[in-house]
């Protein structure tokens, strides 16, 4: 059974209080893309799903988060993306599941929210940006928010925020998409690992969006050079706000999350996570509405299936490795 992990829904209700509350908007190259609530929209996105055999997608919210300084409006921005997602599950259970948003930076209200989401609202899981007004999700002021999740055993899916990881390097020279995102990903498998999160929230599973940016490419040099690692590294100056040593090799720890197939048909891309990570932490996603600008959506998933692998991790990739991390499994595929 395909579900795909990675894909956007852009409802009306959430457009507009974004647009009213916080002046964001969808980016322009979004105008035409399937991606709001009419009824003609709906239909059109569970056919394009039917064409490439995509049994469910778990919907969330993108770059365009709930995240504003003012408590009230951010409460309010985070239901508005939530009830209308919850509404659409409850409408085709069978083919939608959808992550909370949070009103972050408000911790205790992203604690209700979360516990109302999951509780009253059935959603699947979590959803978090790669960062939170500058400041990364992963940071020790949002540890209550691991504490909930951890007890919960939820999922928890990252996405970029769009920031171009907050440098001017990004920024100002027109990347924050082409490479912003990718280095977004990097960096919260990176903060993930030095504050130890996997390995001190083991019932938290982490889904981070690209194939996880550049991570498998550079892991060997973080277990050589990461302060506090247990290899060679272990003799590097420590980094403020980190463990005091880590629990083990930042290789090991990587492997404890999972990686999603966004890798806009990168045969190398794929090869280097399946290496890095093994397939059995790699699940099917889309970014849809995004990537329709580039390939058709069956393209998205069909890609995994030329690049090589063994039939058997290929199945495991599309078909068996989401439904068991959402338990899922007694959904019946669609033929």
């Amino acid at each position: 059974m395909l579900i795909d992990v990675h894909a956007h829904y852009s409802p009306r209700r959430y457009t507009e209080t974004m647009q009213r509350i916080a002046g964001r908007n969808r980016p322009p190259s979004w105008k035409n893309f399937p991606d709001n609530d009419t009824q003609e929209q709906i239909d059109g996105r569970i056919q394009l799903m039917d064409e490439a055999g995509v049994q469910m997608q778990v919907l969330s919210h993108g770059i365009m988060s709930p995240y504003v300084s003012d408590e009230a409006k951010a409460i309010e921005a985070a239901k508005s993306c939530n009830e209308p997602y919850a509404e659409l599950v409850h409408r085709y259970p069978d083919r939608f599941a959808a992550y909370v948003a949070l009103p972050l930076p408000h911790v205790d209200a992203s604690l209700r929210e979360m516990e109302r989401g999951l509780n009253e609202l059935g959603m699947a899981g979590v959803t978090l940006n790669c960062s939170c007004l500058d400041v990364s999700t992963v940071a020790a002021e949002f540890e209550p928010l691991y504490d909930e999740m951890n007890r919960r055993g939820t999922v928890l899916y990252y996405h970029p925020a769009g920031c171009g990881i907050c440098s001017p390097m990004v920024t100002d020279w027109g990347l924050t998409g082409g490479m912003g995102a990718t280095l977004e990903d990097t960096m919260t498998v990176a903060h993930l690992i030095v504050r130890q999160i996997p390995v001190r929230y083991p019932n938290i599973k982490i889904i981070i969006s690209h194939l996880g940016g550049m991570i498998p490419v550079n892991l060997h040099r973080m277990d050589h050079q990461l302060p506090g690692s247990p290899v060679l590294g272990s003799t590097l100056t420590h980094i403020e706000g980190a463990a005091p040593a880590l629990a083990e090799p930042p290789s090991v720890t990587a492997r404890r999350l999972y990686y999603d197939t966004v890798g806009h048909g990168s045969h190398a891309a794929l090869l280097a996570a399946w290496k890095a990570f093994a397939a059995d932490r790699i699940v099917p996603g889309s970014d849809y509405p995004v990537l329709l600008a580039s390939e058709p959506y069956g393209e998205t998933f069909s890609y995994v299936k030329d690049v090589g692998l063994p039939e058997s991790d290929v199945d495991l990739i599309l078909n068996r490795n989401a439904p068991a991390l959402f338990g899922l499994d007694e959904i019946a595929p669609r033929h």
